[in-house]
């Protein structure tokens, strides 16, 4: 065997997703050694000083959901509610328009009124997005290993509990991606996935929810555990519940250890970012 033939080997077995899985795992274990396992990850997190009532972050949630489903009602009267490319692009815009609205028109505004230092305060601070971005790449590998110990505990007692032929199902906008060919509905998916998603989701969960429940309860880990049941629970599929746990805590964590909600916004558009390519991929 020539030293050609010993790296194509070596090639073969070394995958992208395998070298993503090892650097994580690493990156994990440093973790847990310099922290004690944890225990001390957040002893120098200060508090994010706010003003709101423990009901505010319910206030652009109910307004973001109730708000979409009471417009799509409307327009349903309209518009041929028929399964299609046409309606799932409809839906898509408007969920993504009702999403950046509810982001600019009431978070946003809620964040400047109620947090000290309004704005930069919450964790929106322009000057550290380089910075964040590079940091939200390598707190996403981290956490990536958990995620996959997740799937593959969820597939397990899946199997236990349906037989050895239940699989994973993919997310809706996963499958939607994949039952059309239409240029323009991607590339709606992939803005809504990789911008709008991240954008709502993070500063309504991380921003407003975890601020207030560590602003009563006092314990950061506390506020990043209770927060991330939300999250998982809001999403449809239950079997994607575990590693969505998983991923928020990760999104959490890193919101906590900077105080920056760029981190966790750039960590969920990766996260959507990377599932959506792969499956445009195939």
């Amino acid at each position: 065997m020539t030293v050609l033939d010993t790296l194509k080997q070596l090639t073969n077995l070394i995958t992208i997703d395998r070298a993503v899985y090892v650097l994580g795992i690493g990156l994990f274990a440093t973790w847990l050694l310099r922290t004690s396992l944890g225990r001390r990850s957040l002893i120098d997190a200060p508090p994010r000083r706010n003003s709101m009532a423990p009901y505010t972050p319910f206030i652009p949630f109910f307004v973001w959901f109730l708000g979409f489903a009471l417009v799509k009602s409307v327009i349903d009267r309209f518009v041929d509610p028929s399964p299609g490319a046409p309606t799932t692009i409809y839906e898509n815009a408007l969920f993504g328009a009702g999403a950046m609205l509810t982001v600019v028109g009431l978070i946003l505004p809620l964040a400047h009124f109620h947090f000290a230092r309004g704005l930069k305060g919450f964790g929106l601070r322009w000057r550290t997005i380089p910075r964040d971005l590079g940091v939200s790449f390598v707190h996403l590998l981290a956490v990536w290993p958990v995620m996959g110990a997740m799937f593959i505990a969820t597939t397990i007692v899946g199997q236990l509990l349906q037989g050895p032929d239940f699989e994973m199902p993919k997310h809706e906008t996963l499958q939607t991606v994949t039952e059309y060919t239409s240029v323009s509905l991607q590339v709606l998916l992939v803005f809504v996935a990789v911008v709008v998603a991240p954008l709502i989701e993070e500063t309504v969960f991380r921003g407003l929810f975890q601020t207030t429940i560590r602003s009563y309860l006092g314990r950061p880990w506390l506020a990043i555990i209770v927060t991330s049941v939300l999250f998982a629970s809001v999403h449809e599929n239950l079997t994607h519940w575990p590693a969505l746990f998983a991923l928020s805590l990760g999104m959490g964590y890193s919101y906590e250890k900077s105080g920056s909600l760029w981190r966790p916004i750039f960590m969920h558009a990766i996260f959507n970012g990377m599932s959506m390519a792969a499956v445009l991929a195939e």
